[in-house]
């Protein structure tokens, strides 16, 4: 089957109206999609700009009729405000699924691990696989923040710090990687319900029960005892730079143990000292720093 897609750019304000002229004729629903800017370095993004507004017509005897109809609406909707003349386009249909899944391959990260899409087969069978369905959780290893954290965590000696704690855990890929990596019990946090619940779908495609525990809540619910445990010899976080700098003010490096590490992730290249200074003053030595591309993670010691 074939679709035509019919687009138009307006403003905020003529959008809702224009999806409600094609969504007379598309039994699918209309979509729209406009331009992000990012205020700060801690803002998911803002909606700014125009507003394109797209629906899909299956191609067949009365697509001719339908356009004719669509045509003739915003013609009187233009009446009442200019609209700008439609833009056609013809798309052949597919399997959006698997052409979606094509976008991922497997991921060698350091000597020992690898990152796998739920649904593929294991490449190399010598590495610990760690299968991740992508969702809408942050971390599905393929940004370079993940797969930092996940170096400087296989370089760790997880096997002698048997306790882990992940704050933000998002997708669950630090968690259940540290638990392959030879940890006993694996705390993981988030303050978004959402990706908690993305964790435990993701530990259960890895074969991961009771040894991971998840929760919803930060570094304040954690030290508070509402898990538990209140701390490990080693903490993971790999959110960003100005949210680790708070969370050290809100007792973030008090959820090490004597001796232990924390490995800290998600951090512009420009923003790695102003972290680094965050820990020392709280009394924690700079371990290794590495870097790939912008991205900049770091391991800390108390």
């Amino acid at each position: 089957m074939n679709w035509l897609e019919v687009s138009l750019t307006v403003d905020g304000e003529l959008a809702e109206s224009v999806a409600d002229v094609l969504a007379r004729f598309a039994p699918n629903g209309v979509m729209t999609e406009q331009g992000v800017r990012f205020v700060n370095d801690e803002d998911e993004g803002t909606a700014t700009g125009p507003i394109t507004v797209r629906a899909y017509l299956e191609v067949n005897d009365q697509l001719e009729e339908t356009r004719q109809k669509i045509e003739e609406s915003l013609y009187y909707l233009g009446m009442i405000t200019p609209v700008p003349t439609p833009a056609y386009k013809q798309i052949a249909d597919q399997n959006w699924m698997e052409a979606w899944k094509q976008h991922y391959k497997p991921i060698l990260i350091g000597e020992r691990l690898l990152i796998l899409p739920a649904w593929l087969e294991s490449p190399d069978p010598k590495r610990i696989p760690i299968k991740i369905d992508p969702g809408m959780a942050f971390g599905t290893g393929t940004h370079p923040t993940t797969q930092l954290c996940l170096e400087l965590m296989e370089r760790s000696v997880i096997s002698n710090w048997k306790l882990v704690i992940d704050v933000g855990c998002g997708s669950g890929i630090l968690s259940i990687a540290a638990l392959k990596l030879g940890a006993d019990k694996v705390l993981g946090v988030d303050i978004d319900m959402e990706s908690v619940r993305n964790s435990r779908e993701n530990a259960d495609v890895n074969e991961v029960g009771e040894e991971l525990l998840l929760g919803q809540g930060s570094v304040a619910e954690v030290l508070a005892g509402q898990f538990a445990f209140k701390s490990a010899p080693l903490v993971v976080a790999n959110i960003l730079a100005p949210v680790l700098i708070r969370l050290f003010e809100a007792g973030l490096a008090d959820l090490i143990q004597p001796n232990g590490e924390i490995i800290l992730s998600g951090i512009l290249d420009h923003q790695a000292e102003s972290v680094i200074e965050a820990g020392q003053a709280k009394g924690l030595k700079r371990g290794e720093v590495r870097q790939m591309k912008d991205w900049v993670a770091i391991s800390m010691f108390r």
